[in-house]
């Protein structure tokens, strides 16, 4: 019986052939010296100055998920720019609905005062 799926199988074992034989050959050709110097963690070629551990502002990574959630956002509004003689009114209507949510959500954001880089006292309380 000739089964579809055979050149699945095929490829399934050269990939684990093609990453066995890299393990095996990198494993006698690999260096091996555990010098001070060659454990010890560096940053471009500098020695550390510090502590690794640092406490980072919560705003950063709102900041970082605002970009990311906006971002995203303007790739559909690209991509409607780009087909809107094909959308006609009904697309125009619909991107415009799209994009009064998107304003909804960054008022929001903004009166909960997440987009407020002031102390925490200055922040009103929704």
């Amino acid at each position: 019986m000739d089964s579809p799926l055979w050149p699945l199988v095929v490829y399934a074992v050269a990939v684990l052939v093609l990453v066995a034989a890299v393990i095996a050959v990198s494993y006698p050709l690999g260096q091996r010296h555990r010098e001070r110097t060659t454990i010890r963690p560096y940053e471009s070629g500098n020695p550390l100055t510090g502590s690794a551990r640092l406490r980072i502002s919560i705003s950063f990574y709102l900041v970082a998920m605002f970009f990311v959630v906006f971002d995203v956002e303007s790739i559909y509004i690209f991509a409607w720019a780009i087909a809107w003689r094909e959308l006609g009114w009904a697309g125009y209507i619909e991107v415009l609905i799209f994009i009064g949510i998107l304003l909804a959500a960054l008022v929001y954001l903004w009166r909960l005062g997440a987009l407020d880089w002031g102390t925490t006292a200055r922040r009103k309380k929704v």
